[in-house]
């Protein structure tokens, strides 16, 4: 009986290790994905803002003309009505 015990947690001793072993490749695995992971956002972060930086360049400018545009309308509006008024009077 105390050999099949001993068996027993010989057999269950053995199979803990391939468990500890197999959570440390585990671990492992995941040091790396976690390490890829950092190196994607530090190369990323840089173009993200770089290109955010691009969009309100782009937006401000855009404003700009939004403003010009707006200023024309109004000033060919005026010519318009002071062309109609130059033809009714002659």
């Amino acid at each position: 009986m105390e050999d099949k015990t001993f068996e027993l947690i010989e057999k269950m001793y053995s199979e803990f290790q391939e468990i500890k072993i197999d959570i440390n490749d585990l671990k492992s695995e995941v040091r790396t994905v976690g390490n890829q992971v950092t190196k994607i956002e530090n190369d990323l972060k840089p173009k993200v803002e770089t290109a955010l930086e691009g969009y309100q360049a782009v937006y401000e400018k855009l404003q700009e003309h939004d403003q010009k545009f707006d200023q024309l309308s109004d000033k060919i509006e005026k010519q318009d009505l002071e062309i109609r008024v130059i033809k009714a009077v002659k």
